[in-house]
């Protein structure tokens, strides 16, 4: 069933009424699921499961009684996302000031939703209410595009083939065959950044556990810094020995692709290290959280994250570590492998062993369906975060 979310005053034996007995009603005979945050949170941040609620919601009927600053704030959240269109805005009836009952100096709605279609309502005349509520949700319906009628990829794939292109085209010349490509985008509300901004937060974002970081910086060498390009910022570090090669670049609307080679690459190009891809991917989601606060994305914003891995064909499944020895050998016979996430940018850090998880299940299956215990995911991805790669 389709959410409605409502905001009003919590906790005023009134309102709890006018909620019970008028608005939910009104909001289930139009099919739709309501909920109040006080009665259907999760036992996350408020702000989050706020936040949340409001993108969900089909409709949202917002209640201006008693002038409570928390409703303004979520009104005025709503319609910075653009779903004024689904809001549908009531009061007591004696905060207008027309009203035989209003009272000067005492509750009323604010000169900044003054000017707006208001839905009064009567203590004495709920029914009458709940009845009008009802028709105006369904005229609302009537207009609104149901979201799910128009579905859209959120990745622009003209952008991404033309930079992998390049990255691809660039790497052969390195004669190393392996590659990890990693792809970021974010649901709306997307950042518009500056150049400057961008680099600014690409320099600070970057994690040296392993060494040789994603997203690696290299600022003292000109043909390695970034440049800044029309809509964005672009890094192309070609090693002078050809042992690695690593491409990236972030659009001003905080769309992230980077393709490198591989570690594995350096010391034995016949094989995967298991251990290596989990360090890897944990740095990549650690990488995207640092990268999105510095660039002061919402941390309830959702992200989008791809990670595929190319030149798989006939490698072997190993461990860097001599001390993890693998019973069976394992070869794959793919060449390349994807698996996308969708997370909030809060929930990278979280969830972070199962998100992990869940982006290298598909990579490791294709090596004879090796699979990994929890307590491994969960002792690596650990100490990586702790400052040790195992």
């Amino acid at each position: 069933m389709t959410e409605a979310f409502i905001i009003m005053q919590i906790g005023n034996e009134e309102l709890d009424h006018l909620c019970k007995v008028a608005i939910v009603p009104a909001l289930k005979a139009c099919g739709l699921d309501a909920k109040r945050v006080d009665k259907h949170n999760q036992g996350g941040l408020l702000k989050s499961e706020i936040i949340g609620f409001i993108k969900r919601a089909e409709i949202i009927v917002a209640d201006l009684t008693n002038e409570r600053p928390n409703c303004y704030l979520e009104i005025g959240y709503a319609m910075g996302i653009d779903k004024f269109r689904n809001l549908i805005l009531t009061a007591r009836e004696d905060h207008f000031p027309e009203s035989e009952n209003y009272t000067q100096g005492g509750p009323k709605v604010h000169f900044d939703l003054g000017g707006y279609d208001i839905l009064y309502w009567h203590p004495d005349k709920i029914d009458e209410f709940r009845k009008e509520l009802e028709k105006r949700i369904r005229r609302r319906q009537a207009v609104l595009v149901p979201a799910v009628l128009t579905p859209t990829s959120p990745w622009d794939d003209e952008w991404i083939s033309s930079h992998r292109e390049t990255a691809l085209t660039d790497m052969s010349a390195t004669g190393l065959t392996g590659f990890m490509e990693i792809r970021f985008v974010l649901d709306h509300p997307k950042p518009w950044k500056t150049q400057r901004e961008l680099d600014e937060a690409a320099r600070e974002s970057t994690l040296d556990t392993f060494g040789w970081p994603i997203g690696v910086y290299l600022g003292n060498r000109d043909e390695h810094r970034p440049r800044p390009e029309a809509d964005g910022i672009v890094a192309q570090i070609a090693i002078d020995d050809r042992s690695s090669y690593d491409y990236w670049t972030i659009r001003r609307n905080g769309d992230f692709y980077l393709l490198k080679t591989i570690f594995e690459d350096t010391r034995d190009g016949n094989k995967i290290f298991f251990n290596t891809r989990i360090v890897r991917v944990t740095e990549t989601l650690l990488y995207c959280a640092r990268l999105y606060s510095r660039l002061e994305v919402d941390p309830t914003t959702i992200v989008n994250v791809a990670v595929r891995h190319g030149g798989l064909d006939g490698r072997i499944l190993s461990a860097s570590n001599p001390g993890r020895t693998m019973s069976v050998k394992r070869i794959s016979s793919e060449n390349e492998i994807e698996s996308v996430i969708r997370s909030s940018l809060s929930g990278l850090e979280t969830d972070l062993v199962e998100l992990v998880k869940e982006l290298l299940a598909p990579l490791f299956t294709v090596f004879d369906f090796f699979k990994l215990s929890d307590d491994i995911y969960e002792q690596i991805v650990n100490d990586f975060v702790q400052g040790r790669v195992t």
